[in-house]
């Protein structure tokens, strides 16, 4: 059986609430409530947040490039396009946000949380994925091109297009979601489904082989 990721609460300490003119490239903040923030088209490349809470943010089309966010907390985030690609997020929960296309390619993630959230097309190829746990979710596509996931579950999600081109999977734990489609079937190695699935990837699996059912 695949070892389920090591996830702990994010327990948060006093918060104070955060300012506008606070938030900018290369910006560190720490222990900092932001509940109703508007930072659509905001360049925050670099940002660091340390033990911070986010509710109701909009991040449409925020610049995120390169932040850093640990032990924080994302509530009923959103954002049309998220643009996040080399971030670090670790020791981090999100739930019930809305995301509709998610660039956090080549990221690392670690010890994080993502539950009861819409994601339109979320793109982590080449990412470093360690004890990651994703439940109750939409995802219209998912990209875990050349990703490499260790104690990673998906749980009670449906997925539209799951893409494991060349990814490198261990203990990776997929049982109980949907998937319409799979690209790079070949990646699923180290992964765990269940009997419902097996049956429904039976033509790729015997595509991939080179079989001929009759």
């Amino acid at each position: 059986m695949p070892r389920s990721p090591r996830i702990d609460p994010v327990r948060l300490g006093p918060l104070h609430p955060a300012d506008l003119d606070e938030l900018f490239d290369g910006a560190s903040l720490e222990g900092r409530s932001m509940d109703g923030l508007d930072l659509t088209e905001h360049d925050l490349a670099e940002l660091v947040l340390l033990e911070c809470e986010l509710v109701g943010v909009s991040l449409t089309d925020a610049l995120l490039r390169g932040a850093r966010i640990t032990s924080s907390v994302l509530t009923n985030v959103t954002a049309a396009t998220l643009s996040a690609p080399r971030s670090a997020w670790r020791e981090v929960s999100m739930s019930q946000s809305r995301i509709g296309a998610g660039e956090l390619y080549e990221s690392e993630f670690r010890s994080v949380h993502i539950a009861h959230s819409k994601l339109g097309f979320l793109n982590l190829r080449g990412s470093r994925l360690t004890d990651v746990l994703i439940e109750g979710c939409s995802v219209d596509e998912l990209d875990l091109g050349g990703t490499r996931a260790t104690r990673v579950t998906l749980r009670d999600c449906r997925i539209g297009t799951l893409d494991l081109t060349g990814a490198r999977l261990e203990d990776v734990d997929l049982r109980g979601s949907d998937f319409r489609a799979i690209n790079g079937i070949e990646g699923l190695r180290g992964a765990t489904i269940d009997e419902g699935q097996l049956a429904e990837l039976a033509p790729l699996l015997a595509r991939q082989l080179g079989l001929l059912v009759g």
